[in-house]
């Protein structure tokens, strides 16, 4: 277990899924990846409880669980309108559909949705790809002001910068993997671009073609004034 010690536990669940409990006591899930995914410990498999999902994008590994889950529990599930719309479709009642560049507060907590560079089709169960809007980010304001910036799956884009001048997260989760994201270069880059506090690197090691390492993306920003790599091991919390 890490401490940052501002009232906010971060479990890595392995891949991009992180499960977050708030200053508020809400418990939020991003990109809910669970069952399939074989990074995810097997004691946080069963989701427990569960207030808020946020998606980035309508990938299997990001939304993979997604209505598992969100018939399970009746989350609130926040996504891009066409993700959501058909989350719906298949029996989520509960959607929180937004776009790029809007906000909005669900139980206190603020979501920003912001670019990310990447694509978005839905996989059905036929193997055919259903349009799944666009690919996101978010910046989420919790209770306590406290700014995190979960980039989703996106190449480096020069308006990190912006995201970072008009919202100002503290710590960013920011794909090393490389292949179907940054590797650790342009990742170090985008930290370049926004100089966060912390940066938790994500979507690496799941599978062999995911070859970016925390290590590497360690040495590329190890001059980076203000920066600290947290380095989390799935099923590791930061608290």
């Amino acid at each position: 277990m890490q401490k940052l010690d501002n009232g906010i536990e971060i479990t890595y669940m392995g891949h991009s899924t992180f499960k977050v409990r708030t200053p508020g006591g809400k418990t939020l899930i991003i990109d809910p990846w669970v069952q399939g995914n074989p990074l995810c410990p097997e004691d946080l498999k069963k989701v427990e409880e569960l207030d808020i999902i946020a998606v980035t994008h309508a990938h299997y590994d990001h939304i993979g669980d997604c209505v598992t889950i969100g018939k399970e529990h009746q989350p609130k599930v926040v996504g891009i309108f066409e993700i959501c719309v058909w989350l719906n479709s298949k029996g989520i009642e509960n959607i929180m559909p937004m776009n790029k560049g809007g906000t909005q507060e669900v139980d206190g907590i603020k979501f920003t949705m912001v670019h990310a560079d990447h694509s978005c089709g839905i996989q059905e169960e036929d193997g055919s790809i259903s349009y799944g809007g666009e690919a996101a980010g978010y910046v989420i304001e919790f209770e306590n002001s406290f700014k995190i910036y979960h980039a989703g799956d996106t190449a480096v884009f020069g308006d990190m910068k912006l995201v970072a001048e008009l919202y100002e997260p503290e710590l960013v989760m920011i794909p090393i993997g490389n292949i179907f994201t940054m590797s650790p270069m342009e990742a170090a880059h985008a930290c370049k671009l926004m100089t966060p506090k912390y940066a938790i690197p994500m979507h690496y090691g799941t599978f062999p073609v995911l070859t970016g390492t925390p290590a590497e993306f360690r040495e590329l920003t190890k001059d980076f004034a203000g920066l600290e790599i947290l380095e989390l091991k799935p099923g590791e919390t930061l608290t």
